[in-house]
């Protein structure tokens, strides 16, 4: 199945749920604007792509104080379902449907894929508390919407790798979304939009599989935000972490003021 039949069945699948996703992104949108669609693709065709996620030692492995996970943006090395899944979210068509539910103008999907694409996570990985960075690779648009469509089947929420949004920032108390087979989750991010991945606590051989994508926009989605870099946090009960995570913010954010892309370039994207 190719990008535009997986498209044709998200048109089909949010379109009879657009007045409930809207209501549901504007009672939180003063927060951390988000909403979720479940039982997203037909079964099957999740399955099949989960049965295409490659094994975790031909990904890049992101191992420190801040995550611990492996991702992958360098798509024609994998099975073509894994791209054809992605791109599938960056039809016109599913663009427009999302800008809809978020009232959002001039969106942009990422065809480059910088800090999209799949990531996979087993036991004992994480993703701190953090904000994204806020700009393309170019900084030239802001990054406004995170998609993440999980594809574990039978994922249970005590397995862990749930996302979690702090909405009160990383000392308060998150609000945690399954991270459910077959479940697409759309957030904002913006400055304030603190999130995180719960460790996975369940047991060797499990995996928790997601298919990203990034949106971005000429605008940012709160009046006088300004540029920043990825920045994570420790966990509540993290305190040596934070002060650590905290000073490396402080670092990269001098560093990204003298040269505009860092001292070194990413090597997450999607080379064609």
């Amino acid at each position: 199945m190719n990008r535009k039949e997986m498209a044709d069945l998200l048109v089909q699948r949010i379109e009879p749920e657009l007045a409930r996703l809207k209501a549901g992104y504007e009672a939180s949108r003063l927060t951390i604007g988000h909403f979720f669609i479940d039982d997203l693709l037909p079964e099957p065709l999740a399955q099949r792509i989960y049965s295409a996620f490659p094994n975790a030692g031909t990904m890049k492995l992101k191992k420190s104080l801040k995550e611990y996970k492996y991702v992958a943006a360098q798509m024609d090395r994998y099975d073509p379902i894994l791209e054809e899944a992605i791109y599938a979210f960056q039809d016109p068509r599913v663009v427009a449907l999302i800008s809809s539910i978020c009232g959002i103008d001039s969106l942009y999907p990422d065809e480059k894929l910088y800090a999209g694409g799949i990531s996979l996570m087993g036991h004992g990985h994480f993703l701190n508390p953090h904000l994204d960075n806020s700009h393309d690779k170019d900084r030239n648009r802001w990054r406004v919407l995170n998609l993440l469509y999980y594809v574990s089947p039978g994922w249970e929420i005590g397995n862990g790798g749930n996302l979690e949004l702090w909405p009160a920032g990383p000392t308060g108390e998150p609000v945690v979304i399954h991270s459910r087979f077959n479940r697409l989750v759309v957030m904002a991010t913006h400055d304030a939009s603190w999130h995180s991945v719960s460790p996975i606590a369940c047991h060797a051989g499990a995996a928790r599989c997601c298919v990203s994508n990034y949106y971005f926009s000429d605008h940012p989605l709160k009046a006088g935000e300004q540029f920043h870099v990825t920045s994570f946090r420790g966990r509540p009960e993290q305190r040596l972490r934070d002060l650590m995570l905290r000073a490396d913010i402080r670092l990269r954010m001098a560093i990204r003021k003298v040269f505009k892309r860092g001292l070194v370039e990413t090597d997450h994207v999607y080379k064609k």
